[in-house]
């Protein structure tokens, strides 16, 4: 259990999201408000399965899992409000995606994203990722909230 009441380790944050080994892609919550935003780590290793093809000899982590890492941290803010708990949080739609530098192993990716809208089960944010304070990457991400049964 994390000493700081809104940060969650590991174990913490796969207590909330279905993701797993190797599509979990965020390390630790740094800091949330349920419903509101989630401030997100993902440290990048050369371990990882995308660099066995993405690209051999010069590695660099996908744009797409940037901004899959965007939308895992704000699921944490939205499925850590107690209405939303066990319901899984799917990608409505991705706009305005902007990739300004490459990440590569050895970086330690700093997510933020905040959530600007919500009407019922569906809702939209915006993620930022940064690495050494620099923005890598940036989106905005719609979102439906489900209860797993394929209807959304």
């Amino acid at each position: 259990m994390s000493d700081h009441p809104h940060e969650l380790d590991a174990a913490q944050i796969q207590k909330i999201l279905p993701h797993r080994y190797p599509f979990l892609m965020v390390d630790r919550i740094l800091d949330y408000v349920p419903g509101e935003m989630a401030v997100g780590r993902k440290c990048v290793s050369n371990n990882e399965m995308q660099f066995l093809g993405h690209f051999p000899g010069y590695p660099v982590m996908p744009g797409v899992l940037l901004i899959e890492a965007m939308a895992q941290v704000g699921a944490v803010a939205m499925l850590t409000l107690p209405e939303n708990k066990g319901k899984l949080a799917f990608f409505g739609g991705i706009k305005n995606a902007r990739f300004k530098q490459q990440v590569q192993p050895g970086d330690v990716v700093e997510i933020t994203t905040e959530i600007t809208n919500t009407r019922g089960p569906l809702g939209s944010g915006k993620g930022v990722a940064k690495v050494d304070g620099k923005v890598v990457a940036r989106a905005e991400i719609t979102f439906a909230l489900s209860d797993g049964d394929r209807s959304l």
